[in-house]
C-alpha cells in the first residue's frame, strides 16, 4: 500500500469535480472541509483516541480529509501503514449518511470501496457499512405531519413515495440521537440537508439544518463544526429560537460568513449565503466573527447578540452603533405585514375601472381594478396614502455583484394614493395623509443610507417588517438624500466610504 493513500488516487479529486454539480443537495468542496477543518485544535489529528462524526455524509469528503489529517498525525504511534490505516478507519472515523446512495458514495471515498468488507477495502471490516452507517426508517405522522422534521404527510408519505427515498434522515428522526452509535464524540463535524423542499411553489420550504445543529448539541461533543445556511441571521421559517440560541451562545468561538454561497459552492445559489462555526464546549469567549465579500475578508472578535438580528458585516457595527443612539423609532413599525390587503399574488382584475370594480390593484402583471369586497385586510391603509414597495429584494438569491454591492430594493417602489392596493407581491409603508409624505418617503427609501441599513437585516430574497428594523423614521415633510443623513448620524469618512462601496446608487426623480 502505498505511502501516499489518498494523495494519489485522488487526482484530479472527484469529491471536488461532485461539489462542483448542481443538486437538491449542496457537496462539501474539500477546500472548505479543509477550511473547517483548520478551525480545530490540530493537536486532534495526532490522538489516537480522537472520534470524529459527520451526521450527515453525503460524499465522505469530511471523513476522507480527516483521514487524511490522521495518516500524517499517527504516524510515529503507527510506524506501519496498514496497522495506522486499520486504527484510524475502524476506531476513529464515523458517519451516518443521509440516503442509500450517498452511502455508497461516503464509502467509496474514505475506503476506496463501497463495500467495506470487499478485498478492494482500504482496511477490512466484517460488514457491508463498516463505519459509516444507513438506516431506512419512517417520518412519524400527527395531524399530517412528521413529528421530527416537519414534513407534509400528503408529500413524504403514502404510496406515491415507495421506492423513493424517504429524506427522514436517522439523526434528527430520534429523541436520543446518543443511542444510534452508542459512543461519545470528540468532534462533529458536516454539512447538513439545509431544507425540506415542497412541491407546492406558494410554500416556502421548511429549514432542516438547525435541527442538525441542535441535535448534535445534544451528543455535547468537545467540537462542533457545521456549514449552513446563514439565513438564521435574520430569517424566519421557525428559525427565530434558532437564532435567539445561537447569538447567545457563548460557546460559538469561530465563525466565517460568505455573502455569496457561491464563493463555497459555486455551482449553488444560496439565498442570503452560507456561514459556518466553531463550537467549543469547554470554552467561552466572544466570537471571531470573519465576513468574505468578493474574496475580501474582515475579521473582527464581537458578541454575536448585540444587535436583535445577527449583524454580518463587521463594517456595519459602529454605523448602527451611532445610529441606535439616537433611540429613534423605527421604519418597521410602519411597514405592513406580508400580504397587506389579503389578496395572493395571482389575483388580476378587469382592465377597466367601473362601478363594481372602482379599485385600482398593483400586480406583477400591471394595474387593474377590483371590487372593494375583494380587499380582505388593510383598511387601515386602504383609505389613506401609502408607499408600496416589492417584497423581493433586487438581487437574485440575495447574492451581491462580483464586486460585492448590493442594490437592494427594487424600482417598484411607488406611492398608492387611496383606494389603490396591491397583491402578496409587494409590502406597503404607511399610512400617510398625503401624497407629498409618501413622495418624501420615496426619495429617503432610495438613498444608500437606508438601502445599507435594510441590508444589514436582511438574509434572503424576501422583505418583511422586520427588515426595516435598523431604518430610524424621519420627518418627511422634506425629501431625503445621503449627504444630510450621513451629517445626521456623524458618519465618519470611512463609513461613508464603506456605505457607498458596498451599495449601487438609485436614481432620485
Amino acid at each position: 500500500m502505498s505511502e501516499n493513500l489518498f494523495n494519489t488516487i485522488y487526482n484530479p479529486d472527484v469529491l471536488s469535480c461532485i461539489a462542483n454539480l448542481s443538486n437538491d443537495e449542496v457537496f462539501t468542496p474539500p477546500d472548505v472541509a479543509n477550511a473547517m477543518l483548520d478551525m480545530l485544535p490540530q493537536e486532534l489529528f495526532s490522538d489516537p483516541n480522537t472520534k470524529f462524526l459527520d451526521p450527515a455524509c453525503k460524499s465522505g469528503v469530511f471523513l476522507r480529509e480527516i483521514a487524511k489529517r490522521l495518516l500524517i498525525g499517527l504516524e510515529d504511534q503507527f510506524p506501519d501503514l496498514q496497522e495506522r490505516v486499520d486504527h484510524i478507519f475502524q476506531h476513529q472515523l464515523y458517519g451516518i449518511a443521509i440516503t442509500e446512495l450517498t452511502s455508497l458514495l461516503s464509502r467509496r471515498s474514505l475506503y476506496c470501496s463501497k463495500y467495506p468488507n470487499s478485498v478492494y477495502s482500504v482496511t477490512k471490516f466484517d460488514d457491508v457499512q463498516g463505519g459509516v452507517r444507513f438506516k431506512t426508517i419512517p417520518h412519524r405522522w400527527s395531524k399530517g405531519r412528521c413529528v421530527f422534521c416537519g414534513a407534509s404527510e400528503s408529500e413524504y408519505g403514502g404510496v406515491k413515495r415507495e421506492g423513493m427515498e424517504t429524506h427522514a434522515y436517522e439523526f434528527i428522526h430520534t429523541i436520543h440521537p446518543q443511542e444510534i452509535m452508542k459512543m461519545k464524540f470528540d468532534v462533529i463535524i458536516s454539512n447538513p440537508p439545509y431544507q425540506l423542499n415542497t412541491t407546492d411553489s406558494s410554500k416556502q420550504a421548511k429549514p432542516l439544518y438547525n435541527l442538525f445543529v441542535e441535535q448534535a448539541k445534544k451528543l455535547n461533543p468537545r467540537y462542533l463544526t457545521m456549514i449552513i445556511p446563514s439565513r438564521w441571521f435574520a430569517g424566519g421559517m421557525g428559525l427565530d429560537e434558532f437564532r435567539n440560541t445561537m447569538m447567545k451562545d457563548r460557546h460559538i468561538t469561530r465563525m466565517v460568513d460568505y455573502a455569496n454561497a457561491k464563493e463555497c459552492f459555486p455551482q449553488n445559489s444560496i439565498s442570503g449565503g452560507v456561514c459556518y462555526f466553531l463550537r467549543e464546549r469547554d470554552n467561552t469567549s466572544a466570537c471571531r466573527f470573519t465576513n468574505i465579500v468578493a474574496g475580501n475578508e474582515n475579521t473582527e472578535i464581537r458578541e454575536l447578540n448585540e444587535f436583535p438580528v445577527m449583524v454580518r458585516y463587521n463594517k456595519a457595527v459602529d454605523i448602527l452603533r451611532k445610529i441606535r443612539s439616537k433611540n429613534e423609532i423605527t421604519l418597521s413599525e410602519f411597514v405592513s405585514s406580508i400580504s397587506p390587503f389579503g389578496l395572493s399574488t395571482k389575483v388580476r382584475g378587469q382592465s377597466v375601472m367601473t362601478a363594481n370594480c372602482p379599485i385600482k390593484l398593483y400586480s406583477s402583471a400591471g394595474e387593474s381594478y377590483i371590487s372593494s369586497n375583494d380587499v380582505q385586510k388593510g383598511q387601515e391603509y386602504f383609505k389613506k396614502y401609502k408607499l408600496m414597495i416589492s417584497q423581493t429584494g433586487a438581487e437574485h438569491a440575495g447574492e451581491p455583484g462580483k464586486d460585492g454591492s448590493f442594490r437592494v430594493l427594487t424600482s417598484t417602489m411607488k406611492p398608492l394614493g387611496p383606494n389603490e392596493v396591491c397583491t402578496h407581491s409587494y409590502l406597503v409603508v404607511g399610512p400617510y395623509d398625503d401624497n407629498t409624505t409618501c413622495e418624501n418617503l420615496l426619495s429617503y427609501m432610495k438613498t444608500r443610507f437606508v438601502r445599507f441599513l435594510i441590508l444589514q437585516a436582511m438574509s434572503s430574497i424576501h422583505l418583511t417588517k422586520s427588515t426595516f428594523v435598523f431604518v430610524p423614521n424621519q420627518d418627511y415633510s422634506k425629501p431625503w438624500d445621503d449627504d444630510e443623513l450621513f451629517k445626521k448620524y456623524n458618519l465618519s469618512d470611512d463609513e461613508v466610504s464603506f456605505i457607498e462601496s458596498m451599495i449601487k446608487p438609485m436614481e432620485q426623480e
